[in-house]
Formats: C-alpha cells, structure tokens, sequence
C-alpha cells in the first residue's frame, strides 16, 4: 500500500490527504507562483484521480494562469498559508505545495516550468529538465 501524502497550513486549519503516487514533482517559475510563495519559484506535486481529503475552510483565489489555465488556489484563512490547487475545467487533477507536506523530504522535483520567466537570483537546477512555458500534457 502506498504511504499517503498529508499536509497542511501552518496553523492546522487546514489538512489534506492524497492518496496515490504524483504524477509529476515540479517548479514552476511563472510569476504568479512566485508572487504566491514569495520567492523565485514554487515547488508542486501534481495528482490525477487521486483519493482526495481536505478538513477545514479554505480560501480560494480564482484565476487564470499564464497559458490560459482556469486555477482554484487554496490557502487558509488564519494564517494565509498556500496549501493545494485545483482545476474547474480539469478536476481530475490536484495539486499541493511542496512545503505544505507533513514530510516535505518526499518532494523530489523532476523538472522546472515557466523558465522564461525565472530570475538568475533563484537559478534551475541544472539536472532538471527545463521547459521555458508548460510541457505537454500527460
């Protein structure tokens, strides 16, 4: 049986629990994730047809991203920490942030998106895969 992954906000109003294998590790550089996270980047882990669990109210912004994609973050109410993503038009796919898990060691990122729009002060790895906007779809 797979571990699932468990994660939450830093106050714990927030707590999720996915259960299944990510389909992809990754940073995003696109300036609406580093505006989200504050830094250069944001480190994902992406899900499809997960066993999906969420306690508590979360806040959601509404929002398109840079290539067009309807996007639902959440984030909580009490101490605004950045905490999963979802998709209107695509809900089989869900996302967490990297630093919200219980045991963030199990974040291992493949590659990086948006390079185009990275800083050279927060550099991409060079032993990940680059794409300079979204790679195709699974």
């Amino acid at each position: 049986m797979v571990e699932p992954y468990t994660g939450g906000c830093a106050c714990g109003a927030i707590r999720y629990e996915v259960v299944g294998e990510p389909i992809a590790m990754l940073d995003c550089r696109c300036r609406q994730c580093q505006r989200e996270s504050g830094t250069g980047h944001a480190s994902h882990l992406t899900f499809k047809d997960a066993a999906v669990a969420v306690t508590g109210e979360a806040s959601l912004w509404r929002m398109r991203g840079d290539g067009g994609t309807l996007k639902e973050r959440a984030f909580c109410r009490d101490c605004g920490c950045p905490t999963h993503m979802t998709f209107p038009d695509t809900p089989q796919f869900f996302v967490v942030r990297a630093a919200s898990l219980d045991a963030p060691g199990r974040y291992q990122p493949q590659f990086t998106t948006w390079a185009s729009a990275g800083h050279a002060w927060d550099p991409v790895n060079p032993a990940l895969a680059a794409f300079e906007t979204m790679p195709p779809a699974p």
